[in-house]
C-alpha cells in the first residue's frame, strides 16, 4: 500500500504484538488471530488517535460509534466460527474493520450500515483497500431477507432483545453472535438455529457495546 493507505513494516510488527496479546487474553482460533495480524486497524481509525491503533482498545470514529477493541472484534468472530465461503450478514458496518476481519477469513460479507456517513466511508475505504463485501444502507433489524440465508449472522451493536426478523434469515444449523442486553452492558449471545422454529440461545462474557438503532440516520 501506498501514500494515505501505506502498511509499513513498524505497523506489521505492531500487529504482531497486538495478535499475541489477544492470544494470552484466551483467543485460541489460528484463522482469527491471523486475519487480526493482516488487517491494517491504523487504516480505519481517526488522525486523532492513530497513534493508539494498535492498543486493544476501542475508539470514536464519528457519528457516536466506536471502531471495536481487537479483542471484543476476535472475540465475536470466534464465536461466530466463520468459515471460508460461509454466507455472513454483519450488522452495523461502522468503521469496517470487522468487515475486513471476516474477509481475510473467507466469508462472502453482506454488511448493512444505518449511519449514511459512517455507510459512504467505510465503503470508500473497503473498496479503496481492495475488498469487496456487499455494502447495504438501511436499516439493521430488517436484515436483507432478498440475500438470505446466511450461514452466519453478526450484529456488533447492544440490541435489547433477539430480532426475530434476523433469526428467520439464519440457516438452520446457523450461528447468530448478538450482544445481548441494555446500554449498562450486555451478554455476548450465541444463537444457534437447530430447526426452522428452534433455537438455543447462550451467554458468553460481559461486553459494553453502543445501542443497535432502528431505522435509518442521513
Amino acid at each position: 500500500m501506498m501514500g494515505k493507505l501505506e502498511d509499513s513494516y513498524r505497523h506489521k510488527g505492531l500487529r504482531a504484538k497486538l495478535v499475541e496479546e489477544i492470544s494470552r487474553k484466551g483467543i485460541t482460533d489460528e484463522r482469527v488471530l491471523a486475519a487480526i495480524g493482516k488487517v491494517p486497524r491504523h487504516l480505519f481509525m481517526e488522525s486523532g488517535f492513530i497513534n493508539f491503533s494498535y492498543k486493544d482498545s476501542a475508539f470514536p470514529i464519528g457519528a457516536g460509534q466506536t471502531i471495536s477493541q481487537p479483542y471484543t472484534v476476535a472475540f465475536q468472530t470466534q464465536l461466530l466460527e466463520v468459515w471460508p465461503m460461509d454466507k455472513v450478514l454483519e450488522i452495523g458496518t461502522g468503521s469496517g474493520y470487522q468487515t475486513a476481519v471476516l474477509l481475510e477469513m473467507g466469508a462472502r460479507v453482506y454488511t448493512i450500515e444505518r449511519q449514511r456517513e459512517l455507510y459512504l466511508k467505510s465503503k470508500a475505504l473497503l473498496e479503496q483497500m481492495g475488498y469487496n463485501p456487499h455494502f447495504f444502507y438501511g436499516d439493521g433489524y430488517q436484515g436483507k431477507p432478498s440475500y438470505g440465508p446466511y450461514a452466519k449472522i453478526l450484529i456488533t451493536a447492544a440490541a435489547p432483545e433477539i430480532p426475530q426478523a434476523l433469526v428467520d434469515q439464519l440457516e438452520v444449523g446457523g450461528r447468530m453472535v448478538l450482544p445481548l442486553g441494555d446500554t449498562m452492558g450486555q451478554d455476548m449471545t450465541l444463537v444457534e438455529k437447530i430447526s426452522p422454529t428452534e433455537t438455543r440461545v447462550t451467554a458468553h462474557g460481559r461486553f459494553i457495546f453502543v445501542p443497535m438503532l432502528k431505522g435509518t440516520q442521513r
